[in-house]
């Protein structure tokens, strides 16, 4: 009678598998995370604050535009070409130093503000926005502050984000699109597409630099267009649209950090500085002229010294300990909360509100999915009444 021997188990090849096969889960996993769009209501909050505060701030200095970025800038146009060539910016206003190109630039800028509040053609027009704030900004770089160099840098970070997917004119019709079916070429995009690029060429031409991000932003939204008109279902229409996630994905994260570099780096220079470390800094701003819209306000918090204090080093551990709060959601939501209300005092009480509600429209990147959800409901609620009120009354 012959035994037939098992064979002895190898041990050591199905722990090896198992690895593979956690490693395998593990990059697909993180591969749906990268390429699926995160953050679409806090995106469309930023898109609205950020389009809000350049569209009340160009409009609030229409009286003064000349003399701030136009023709009759005390910085005059040879300078500023000079400055610009020093510094290295970029201006369409570097083009010409006449009125009615500055009234051109000035007044589509303030056009495309609005288009991306409402988002209308978000892609193309915050390209629009960020090009028309850089050029302003950059005509005369020497009458900014804080606020101007905020709206800088978000304006252009807003550019890579998707950030019509919700509350926005750009979604409305995505959804009224999809309903039909099949409803052809989009024509006013495609007519859009086609006059910036005949405004890049006639602009621009073939340069390096500022033109060629332009280039491949619209060489970009060309793609999109065609992907989406002749191959709807094709992995290459899959493909760019996971790499506008990614990029998406990334230009939220980099918002982020740049508002905590922003507090933390404002916190440390207070701690620096013998005023903030007595706590008596606030007493001296609120008693400046120039930044005191209500005197009889600010003498009435500047006379209470207790108060004064908490403010002061209140304001300091909040710029400090902001960035170390984003591990906990329930800290991080009432610190945002005391953040957001800490920039209306100093809109209020300072009398610098484009700067403080700019850092309002930064601030909302952290603000939570069911909060805004629920805002975003309670508007489509109103709007339903207001609708039915206005029928009825008809």
């Amino acid at each position: 009678m012959s035994t037939t021997v098992a064979p002895t188990p190898n041990t050591h090849e199905t722990p090896r598998r198992s690895r593979g096969d956690r490693l395998r889960a593990g990059a697909v996993r993180l591969g749906r995370v990268v390429s699926t769009t995160r953050a679409a209501h806090q995106a469309a909050a930023f898109r609205i604050g950020l389009a809000l505060v350049i569209a009340a701030f160009l409009c609030r200095e229409w009286p003064h535009r000349r003399v701030l970025y136009g023709d009759r800038s005390p910085l005059s146009y040879d300078m500023a070409l000079e400055l610009g060539r020093l510094d290295g910016t970029f201006s369409l206003l570097q083009w010409s130093g006449g009125r009615v190109w500055f009234e051109i630039v000035y007044s589509l800028t303030i056009a495309s503000a609005f288009a991306v509040l409402v988002g209308w053609r978000t892609r193309t027009m915050s390209v629009l926005l960020m090009v028309g704030v850089l050029s302003l900004e950059n005509r005369n770089p020497l009458v900014g502050d804080g606020g101007d160099t905020v709206l800088r840098i978000m304006v252009i970070y807003l550019v890579f984000t998707r950030c019509a997917q919700v509350w926005s004119l750009d979604a409305w019709r995505t959804r009224v699109r999809s309903r039909k079916g099949s409803p052809g070429p989009d024509r006013t995009g495609i007519t859009l597409w086609a006059a910036t690029g005949l405004f890049l060429l006639l602009g621009f031409g073939w340069d390096t630099g500022w033109p060629l991000v332009l280039w491949t932003l619209w060489g970009v939204q060309g793609l999109w267009y065609a992907a989406r008109y002749w191959y709807p279902e094709s992995e290459f229409r899959a493909l760019l649209d996971a790499g506008a996630s990614m990029l998406h994905n990334a230009a939220m994260l980099t918002i982020a950090a740049q508002v905590c570099l922003i507090y933390a780096t404002s916190g440390w220079y207070k701690v620096q500085g013998s005023r903030w470390e007595q706590g008596s800094a606030l007493h001296y701003a609120l008693n400046l002229e120039y930044f005191s819209p209500w005197p009889w306000l600010s003498a009435l918090l500047a006379g209470n010294a207790v108060l004064v204090l908490l403010l002061s080093y209140g304001t300091v551990i909040l710029q400090v300990g902001f960035p170390f709060t984003l591990a906990n959601r329930k800290v991080k939501n009432v610190l945002i909360a005391v953040m957001m209300l800490e920039h209306i005092g100093i809109a209020v009480l300072l009398g610098i509100p484009f700067f403080s509600l700019a850092m309002v429209a930064c601030d909302a990147v952290f603000l939570p999915t069911g909060f805004l959800t629920t805002i975003g409901a309670r508007c489509r609620s109103g709007y339903a009444q207001f609708r039915v009120l206005t029928v009825a009354g008809k």
